[in-house]
């Protein structure tokens, strides 16, 4: 359950030190395709594991036990023993909640792309005063996206036109009859990809960008054959043919998809006749045209109503016969609005709550009418195989709602807790599972378990999260906050399907999903961290990224190794609960994980180094071999502290303060630079002591001199030493046995 963030980045093609964004790894669609049509190879399956009864008494240590082997799938499926079955005990009548809706293909990132490209082209056109619509060949949707990629990689429209390769390029799509689809696509990449090529390819020519100086003239213009454009269209046309209409307005047809939107006008203004009597003379502003330099009027100037550059109708990239209808910009401006960036993506709330019998029917109905057949009789793999068609399609229209990160706090764990035992004090078989160790709501908080020692009721980490699904509602890829473990119950329902990455895989699949969707990533670099994308399996496994599945029944437990990602679907109606863990292996993971974070300035949901002191004032209750792991992460934490204490001292701070951090709100002390929550220390300066600095980044923290400078420190060596030194003791015991 990892915490939710949107970051929006801008960019503006005009500025002269934006990155670019870099070209990534296409995907032929054909590889994706067999006979033309999609089609999904189900990936290995993860491992289950079947605990004796006396094995499953405790969890922690269970877990363990099978981490050597299951850890290498990233997630792997627990089966309780035959008895083992909690009551369920969420009030049915007053749980509401109110779900997320999930358009299935924008969450896909090839997709997503796709989608943003195919928008640009609608507005491209739209901006023509030209109505655009995705064109169909063998049934489905031309992949418009796909076909401008593969034509660029084989060389450009000219190049696949002079070496006949349009058959090629037909196969790359996936097309079956290629050669009666090569000629259709030809034809609709020269209708509507060629003009948006050609434009990309020479916007940036030096003309464009050297304005060439205004004049104003004279104009005789003759009353019977003539007329002046009205000034506010900012279009003179001095050719009185051009105007054939008689009426003032026509409606553009409206794009087809619902994603377009646009600020244009969605009219077109025409040229009016001059009401005045008999004028013989008109005086208008005249430009010269900013590619040739000349104001010779015999042929019409087009003034855009961005920027005011004039063009001669023929000196256009893309060169015009008649006037455009409606507003009309230059190219370079045309650009510029296309490259606007979009909103960052994510998912809208319904307007309305749910109870669990309201959803539930709400769902049920969705998958037999899609499926038309009784829900319980769609196979697994049927369903699997459709998602991911849906996900891979541009013109899919499919929805689906999703209860998700609901929490216990709010509406009461799935799970018997003291609440629930309220009234049937008792009841011994409520009482059992109150205290059980695979309660959720017990788990994360056992003796041996790190986060114990947290005392913020952290939502999702230390207290669980309720998810209620319905046939095709979607959880992204994405690892848990601080690499830890994640443990995930389904109390009833239809399966939920699960995708799992080893953590050790974990950076081979951020680059291969940076590399497949680089558009994407380039606008919100922490598009991973949002929850909000998934990519096909099978793309990850071509690129040799090892993917294992998993169908969760209801009554089974689903595990989350540290650092794996994972990703997967709801098959139907069902309700599951989730937490984070983190036995006393996870340690150094965390550290490694606060460390990247700091590199990609991500904010910590908890503080690492305060977790470490709080485990070493309670080390008493440390088993040795927890003691030896938390022993050597401070000696991990102690280096760092000399080597950039040093370096603080060298560079000339002379000034000490002592400062408790963990009384300021984790806001008030997260470093200005990394956004790391400090804890054992900090610089600031006297410029501005509410501004502070880990000591990785204290030299960026202002230009004042190292005088001016403050280390801000909360404990010293004597006031630490003595811990140290009782947990040393404890982990020496483990090394001695």
């Amino acid at each position: 359950m990892s915490v939710k963030r949107e970051i929006k980045c801008e960019l503006e093609i005009d500025e002269p030190n934006q990155k670019e964004c870099p070209e990534g790894k296409f995907i032929d669609p054909v590889s994706l395709m067999e006979n033309g049509k999609f089609i999904f190879n189900a990936p290995p399956e993860a491992p289950v594991f079947e605990p004796t009864a006396e094995e499953f008494k405790d969890p922690l240590k269970y877990i363990s036990k099978i981490r050597s082997v299951a850890q290498k799938y990233g997630i792997c499926k627990i089966r309780p023993p035959s008895n083992w079955n909690p009551p369920f005990c969420v009030d049915v009548d007053k749980f509401k909640f109110t779900p997320i809706i999930q358009k299935l293909n924008e969450q896909d990132a090839i997709t997503r792309v796709k989608l943003n490209f195919l928008e640009k082209i609608a507005k491209y056109w739209h901006l023509q005063g030209i109505s655009f619509k995705i064109p169909v060949l063998e049934q489905r949707a031309v992949d418009l996206y796909s076909l401008y990629k593969i034509v660029e990689f084989e060389g450009g429209f000219d190049e696949v036109c002079s070496k006949k390769k349009w058959e090629k390029v037909a196969s790359r799509m996936g097309y079956v009859c290629k050669k009666s689809s090569s000629t259709v696509l030809k034809s609709h990449y020269k209708k509507w990809l060629n003009p948006f090529s050609l434009l990309h390819a020479t916007i940036k020519d030096e003309i464009y960008n050297k304005p060439i100086a205004k004049k104003r003239k004279v104009l005789n213009i003759k009353e019977n054959n003539s007329c002046v454009s009205n000034m506010t269209t900012k279009k003179i046309k001095l050719n009185p043919d051009d105007d054939n209409d008689s009426n003032d307005y026509t409606k553009d047809p409206p794009y087809p998809m619902d994603r377009f939107s646009s600020k244009c006008k969605t009219g077109h203004l025409k040229s009016k006749k001059s009401t005045r009597s008999k004028p013989a003379v008109n005086y208008i502003e005249k430009y010269c045209c900013q590619k040739c330099g000349r104001d010779k009027s015999e042929k019409t100037i087009l003034i855009c109503d961005e920027c005011d550059s004039s063009f001669h109708m023929q000196c256009l990239i893309i060169p015009l016969t008649t006037v455009p209808k409606g507003t009309w910009r230059c190219d370079k401006c045309v650009i510029n609005e296309l490259n606007k960036p979009s909103d960052a993506f994510g998912f809208q709330l319904a307007q309305r709550q749910y109870t669990l019998q309201q959803f539930g029917e709400m769902a049920d109905k969705f998958k037999s009418k899609y499926f038309n057949m009784p829900v319980h009789l769609v196979p697994t793999d049927k369903v699997e195989q459709e998602y991911w068609k849906i996900v891979s399609s541009i013109d899919s229209t499919v929805k689906a709602k999703y209860g998700a990160d609901i929490h216990t706090m709010d509406h009461g764990s799935g799970f018997p807790t003291g609440l629930a035992l309220s009234g049937n004090k008792d009841n011994t078989f409520y009482k059992s599972y109150v205290e059980d160790h695979w309660n959720l709501n017990n788990l994360p908080i056992l003796k041996d378990s790190v986060f114990s020692f947290i005392n913020a009721d952290l939502s999702g980490i230390k207290v669980p999260w309720m998810y209620v699904g319905m046939c095709f509602s979607t959880f992204c890829w994405h690892n848990e906050d601080h690499w830890s473990y994640s443990i995930n119950y389904s109390h009833w329902g239809e399966p939920k399907t699960w995708y799992g990455i080893p953590g050790a895989s974990a950076e081979a699949f951020e680059e291969v999903m940076k590399d497949t969707a680089p558009e994407l990533f380039h606008s919100e670099p922490d598009l991973l961290h949002q929850l909000v994308t998934i990519l096909n399996p099978n793309i990850l496994m071509k690129a040799n990224i090892p993917v294992y599945r998993t169908d969760q029944n209801a009554g089974e437990f689903v595990v989350i190794f540290p650092r794996s990602y994972h990703a997967g679907f709801n098959q139907g109606f069902n309700f599951a609960e989730s937490v984070n863990f983190a036995p006393a292996d996870w340690i150094s993971i965390g550290r490694e994980c606060v460390n990247y974070y700091s590199s990609i300035k991500r904010i910590c949901v908890f503080s690492h180094d305060e977790l470490l002191f709080k485990i070493l004032k309670s080390c008493d209750d440390l088993t040795p071999k927890a003691a030896a792991l938390v022993y050597a992460d401070f000696k991990e934490m102690i280096k760092f502290e000399r080597v950039h204490g040093t370096a603080l001292f060298d560079w000339g701070v002379t000034k000490a303060d002592f400062v408790k951090f963990e009384h300021q709100e984790d806001d008030l002390r997260q470093c200005i630079i990394c956004n790391t929550t400090l804890f054992l220390s900090a610089v600031s300066c006297m410029c501005d002591q509410k501004r502070l600095a880990c000591l990785r980044h204290f030299k960026q923290l202002c230009d004042c001199p190292a005088q001016m400078h403050v280390f801000k420190y909360r404990y010293t060596s004597d006031e630490f030493q003595p811990l140290v030194r009782k947990v040393k003791a404890i982990a020496e015991t483990a090394h001695n046995d």
